[in-house]
Order: C-alpha cells, then structure tokens, then sequence
C-alpha cells in the first residue's frame, strides 16, 4: 500500500476547484443549447471523466441519458501503452441517437480516436466530442475534441477525477504532479 500526502506531491495547481466550476458550466450551457431538443446519449469515458462528466450532466438543462463505457491505454504507468481495450462496453444502442463523448484529457489522441472510429460504426445521428483538459502539443490538430475544457502544457496532471497509478483522483482542483513521485 501507497502511503502519500497527496498536497505535498502537487508541484502546482493549474486549475482551481471555482474556475473548473466555471468551465463546465458554460460547456453544459453550451451543450443544452446544441441539444435542447434532441434527448442525447451521453457517455462517459470511465473512471478519469466521472467528476467531469457527473457535474457536466448536472449542467445540461435538457433531456438526456447517461452511459458509461471503460476503456484502457495507460495501465498503471505514466505513459501510454499505445493500445486501446474495451473494459466496459455500453448498455445502450446508440443507432440514430446523438452522441456526446466526455473524456477526461486528451494527451495522445488515441482513445478519443478509437472511440470515435467504434461509436461511427455504430451508425449514431451524430457524435460529440467534449474534453475536460487538452494537451494540444501531444496529439495531431485533426484527433482535437469538438469542445474543450482548457488546452494544459505537456504536464502530468492529476485531480478532478485524473489519476496516477489509482490515486489523485479525489482532489478538488486540477494540479501538476512532482516529477519525483512517478519517475
């Protein structure tokens, strides 16, 4: 068992808990305008979206539903395995329905991508896709989230529902993780 002090292993806080609150109150808005009317299936990239995609829903003044697919390409390390595995897959058919896909961070690009390729064979009306946090210098422009919460540098971040090995998700801000703690 890991035994830490979770603030001392912060470098930096990049965002508040007030202006995350913020953030995903103008995408919810944003989202109710866009699909007031069209009763969207929204899902959520389990386990480091479920902060973002929790307040969000809570966000969203129209008629939804809510779905969970888990998926993996990290492990427990701190970079990518460069393979995505379906771990949970969803409970709903989405033929014909609209889409909203809320993913945690963008870094790579290859599960929003793989996702999207998964979710288009399934013949959607349409797909959505809206990020927490992006790391825009990591990825090709053309894999970008339709929204997006906050474009970050190329930090390790945890917080708000982002981990390191299973822990940091519980903190209430968004903050860069000391070099030390996973080198």
């Amino acid at each position: 068992m890991r035994i830490t002090n979770e603030q001392n292993d912060i470098q930096s806080i990049l965002f508040s808990e007030e202006q995350i609150r913020s953030r995903v109150a103008e995408l919810g808005a944003q989202l109710t305008a866009e699909y007031a009317d069209k009763n969207p299936l929204v899902v959520c990239i389990l386990k480091g979206a479920s902060f973002f995609y929790t307040d969000l829903c809570r966000m969203m003044k129209c008629h939804l539903f809510m779905d969970f697919i888990a998926v993996s390409s990290y492990g427990a390390g701190a970079q990518s395995s460069g393979v995505v595995r379906i771990i949970k897959d969803l409970d709903t058919s989405i033929t014909g329905r609209h889409v909203i896909i809320v993913e945690d961070i963008i870094d790579s690009g290859l599960t929003l991508k793989h996702l999207r390729e998964l979710l288009s064979s399934r013949k959607p009306a349409s797909i959505k896709t809206v990020c927490l946090l992006d790391k825009h210098e990591r990825h090709d422009s053309h894999i970008a989230a339709d929204l997006c919460g906050f474009r970050i540098p190329d930090e390790f971040v945890v917080g708000y529902g982002l981990d390191y090995a299973g822990y940091y998700r519980n903190l209430p801000y968004i903050g860069v993780l000391k070099h030390e703690v996973y080198e």
